[in-house]
């Protein structure tokens, strides 16, 4: 049995297999539309979602599958002090695979040591939203063709920004790779990351004007600041606004850089900015659909022919 906790828990060839799957899936929705009949997957999410919780949801629905679970904390044991490692204990009795989001780093990984079911990741604090990164990652592949020699920019709270770690981590292991990470400097990276960096000898900046920048960039990550995050409200409010992306930036850009956004947005991008071809953060929202589908197929051993 497998759990994904992190989205170095795959090998580049296993995700290579993964994407792969998660392609044929988009070209071919009918060949696994019973895929997992009969199968049961368990939210269980203890911080407010949308986009994660129901696209766990859509794609055990497309494999054929159901779905139970609860969408917050007030709707389930904890409010009475059911330990994690309880709950999922129940859970596996109920079904065959959990994705869990968790205000508390590790809780997940506590869920998966006494789970009897395959154990997601979808999402812990402020440490790893792993699925979004597969996520990410699928897009940048299907739509750039690779995951190899290309320039990444992260922009905005780089700081708390889970999706952010978990890319850069995901990344790193690819050959050719140039990270510019653009944040004022109350939410610059954390230096765990960049002596990381330093050690495998990645090149990157640290910035704090994006336009500056964006003739360099094959991928522009956008990301909002997260005002969950903030114990101050007075740093929020005169943090939020630092970048907004808008149509007159995107000038800047090549043609060929694409845009993406782990969602939700709040101000950071313009609406005037969506119908430019290289805005993909809706498209990326489809690919998450895809890829879940593919790590629920490959955590449960399932093969379509």
């Amino acid at each position: 049995m497998r759990h994904l906790m992190n989205p170095l828990d795959f090998s580049v060839e296993e995700l290579d297999q993964l994407f792969d799957l998660a392609n044929d899936i988009e070209r071919n929705r009918d060949k696994y539309a019973h895929a997992c009949a009969g199968k049961k997957l368990a939210t269980c999410f203890y911080e407010p979602s949308t986009r994660t919780r129901l696209s766990f949801e859509s794609a055990m629905l497309s494999l054929g599958g159901s779905v139970l679970g609860f969408s917050d904390a007030q709707s389930s044991s904890a409010t009475k002090g059911e330990s994690v490692s309880d709950t999922i204990r129940i859970i596996s009795c109920y079904a065959d695979i959990c994705a869990m989001r968790h205000p508390k780093e590790g809780a997940p990984l506590v869920a998966a040591e006494k789970s009897s079911i395959p154990v997601i990741n979808a999402g812990d604090g402020g440490h790893q939203h792993p699925t979004q990164t597969l996520t990410d990652l699928l897009t940048i592949r299907t739509l750039k063709g690779r995951l190899d020699q290309l320039t990444i920019g992260l922009c905005g709270d780089l700081k708390f920004g889970r999706t952010v770690h978990s890319l850069i981590n995901a990344l790193s292991r690819y050959e050719g790779m140039r990270f510019i990470f653009i944040s004022p400097d109350e939410l610059r990276i954390p230096d765990y990351i960049t002596e990381m960096l330093k050690d495998k000898n990645i090149p990157y900046e640290e910035v704090i004007r994006l336009e500056d920048k964006m003739p360099e960039l094959d991928i522009l990550y956008m990301t909002r600041v997260q005002k969950e995050r903030f114990f101050n409200e007075e740093d929020y409010i005169r943090l939020k606004d630092f970048y907004i992306l808008n149509r007159k930036k995107m000038q800047l850009a090549p043609k060929d850089m694409l845009v993406l956004h782990p969602l939700p947005r709040v101000n950071e991008i313009s609406v005037d900015v969506d119908d430019d071809p290289r805005a993909v953060y809706f498209k990326q929202a489809q690919y998450g659909v895809y890829v879940r589908m593919a790590l629920i197929l490959t955590l449960l051993n399932i093969h379509v022919d």
